[in-house]
């Protein structure tokens, strides 16, 4: 463990590096992951996450505080987590705004970075054995088959939310395989990112004012049942996607990360630039909307730019500016590397 040997600077970093990975994951077709494995705190993070087990829970229970938050590394997380809580209530606000007016550059910004991460894994890969390049390839498809895969209906059975939240929290462990996009696929996204979210800011509004009557709003209370059901899947799937991650990572490391090259690779298919957005329309053809009055996303066409117009050599800038961005975090995660030793 390092938290024992991080500077205050190295620690300010690893908060960016939780907003980074916050607003990365809200964004679909993005990966939380893949800030984690090219900032260099990938590994690190499956290893602490694995520590949240039954002996953690024993140390908590009986209240040694100190040998718990020692035992999970709980300085790292810790400060990990509070970059991501950050994060949902500021830097995925701006992203907010800026993906509605700035769209095309935003997502170049994000393909540019995941091309940088193809690369920084790519040229530290040595092992490229048949069966590896498999791993790629396979991964390579599953990611591009995600992307073209049809969305599902939104449904709120808490059991397949339970679900969602073991499989939305994908994101965070696994780099270039985008829990949002995953929920976009399962029908459930503006219901459990979207709906459900603001339920629960209107909720604490309420309270401060205290005023209860939302205890007698049906579509309120289901709203935050979901959300609770699918916060205790996505606390159920980061542990125990945690704990398989640091199982293969000790004993199939290259074969791990070939597949995380293939997955990172296929991904690039999401997050193209130039696409168009397709919402959800009824049986009649009129767009669907949200709780909030947002029309809902249903996936995305996507198309060659034109050569033609100067917001293509634009969204090529910001590509650029993608990839310097992870060549920036390549060169910070060596650094800090060599000054813990």
């Amino acid at each position: 463990m390092q938290q024992s040997t991080r500077t205050f600077t190295d620690r300010m970093f690893l908060v960016i590096k939780g907003l980074a990975m916050g607003a990365a994951n809200k964004v679909p077709g993005v990966s939380g992951g893949v800030v984690a494995f090219v900032a260099g705190f990938y590994e690190e993070f499956i290893y602490s996450l694995q520590k949240v087990n039954l002996k953690a829970f024993k140390l908590f229970i009986n209240f040694r505080f100190s040998s718990f938050w020692r035992y999970i590394n709980g300085r790292f997380l810790g400060l990990l987590i509070l970059g991501m809580l950050i994060s949902y209530f500021s830097v995925s606000k701006i992203l907010d705004y800026l993906i509605i007016h700035y769209e095309l550059y935003v997502w170049a910004c994000f393909f540019g970075m995941i091309v940088g991460s193809i690369y920084y894994i790519v040229k530290d890969f040595d092992d490229w054995s048949r069966r590896n390049i498999i791993f790629i390839t396979l991964g390579t498809i599953a990611g591009i088959s995600i992307s073209l895969l049809d969305p599902a209906r939104e449904n709120d059975n808490l059991i397949f939310v339970f679900f969602c939240g073991i499989v939305g929290v994908s994101g965070m462990t696994l780099p270039g395989l985008s829990g949002s996009f995953i929920l976009i696929l399962l029908g459930n996204y503006v219901l459990l990112l979207v709906d459900s979210v603001n339920a629960l800011y209107d909720t604490i509004a309420d309270i401060i004012q205290w005023d209860f009557s939302f205890m007698d709003n049906p579509k309120r209370i289901r709203l935050l049942k979901v959300l609770v059901v699918f916060s205790i899947g996505s606390l159920t799937g980061l542990v125990t996607l945690s704990h398989f991650l640091g199982y293969v990572l000790k004993r199939y490391k290259t074969a791990t990360f070939a597949s995380i090259i293939g997955f990172i690779t296929g991904s690039l298919g999401v997050v193209w630039p130039w696409k168009h957005k397709i919402y959800k329309v009824d049986a009649i053809g009129n767009t669907l909307m949200d709780a909030a009055g947002n029309p809902i996303l249903d996936n995305y066409d996507r198309y060659i730019p034109d050569t033609t117009l100067i917001e293509t050599y634009i969204g090529v800038f910001f590509i650029l500016i993608g990839i310097g961005i992870v060549l920036w975090l390549e060169w910070y995660g060596k650094k800090t590397l060599k000054v813990s030793k």
